[in-house]
């Protein structure tokens, strides 16, 4: 039997679409969405099952793997969108479903996050860590929402692979990154389980964050630079990591 187009802008789904646009909504539901093939695909081949799947209907995508999905008229769908055009496929998925950091499993590395807060600079180190890992990611309240619209796109599917979990929870050795002041990351022993320590460009990390860390690493800067990106750095660190092999 063939699916009624959604053609009205009160659908029920598509005002969840809507709702899942604010992290509150998102907190408080346990959801969020995904839009476009892509990042949709990347869910579904980790695992992930859809709570509501809508698409295109003069150009629906995925069309074998969401075989529930509901057709939508073309402008209600780019209404939803967040994307600079118009997405063949909207999904929503259970933010349960994403992979979580817990002691026996978690990677020997991995990176925790203090109060970074922008969404684009998580979704990048997500993809770090899922290029230069296995490696897991931990965050401090105040950090960004890793399901946000802007992380979800920057991580490009690695918020699927990369586990989460709070920043209390990053186990071994933590080694924290500093602009200056500490020992060349090139120095230091980085075998074992470890956590490259990271914060917000603007205020760095607190006193009591680096005091309960066992090291401060740099990474060399040019004598006219203030500081690296975020993102980068822990790219580098990570990088510095595998490099040295397991």
């Amino acid at each position: 039997m063939a699916v009624a187009l959604i053609t009205s802008a009160t659908n029920p789904r598509l005002k969840l679409v809507r709702k899942l646009a604010s992290r509150r909504q998102r907190d408080e539901l346990g959801l969020f969405a995904c839009e476009g093939e892509d990042l949709v695909q990347a869910a579904l081949q980790a695992g992930l099952e859809p709570v509501e799947a809508l698409v295109d209907a003069e150009r629906p995508a995925l069309e074998r793997e969401l075989s529930g999905a509901e057709p939508v008229a073309p402008a209600l769908l780019s209404e939803l969108s967040a994307l600079g055009h118009p997405p063949r496929v909207i999904a929503v998925f259970r933010r349960s479903e994403l992979p979580r950091l817990t002691a026996p499993t978690a990677p020997a590395v991995g990176l925790a996050l203090w109060r970074v807060g922008d969404p684009g600079n998580l979704g990048t180190l997500l993809r770090s860590a899922d290029a230069l890992g296995p490696a897991f990611v931990a965050l401090s309240a105040g950090s960004a929402d890793p399901t946000s619209p802007k992380a979800l796109r920057a991580s490009a599917g690695s918020v699927f692979r990369v586990p989460l979990g709070s920043f209390a929870e990053a186990p071994g050795r933590r080694i924290a990154l500093v602009p200056r002041g500490g020992r060349p990351l090139a120095e230091l022993d980085l075998e074992g389980s470890l956590t490259f320590v990271l914060g917000s460009e603007r205020a760095g990390l607190p006193a009591e964050v680096l005091a309960a860390c066992g090291e401060l690493a740099s990474i060399p800067l040019s004598a006219s630079a203030e500081s690296l990106n975020v993102a980068l750095a822990g790219a580098i660190a990570l990088y510095e990591r595998a490099r040295r092999g397991p």
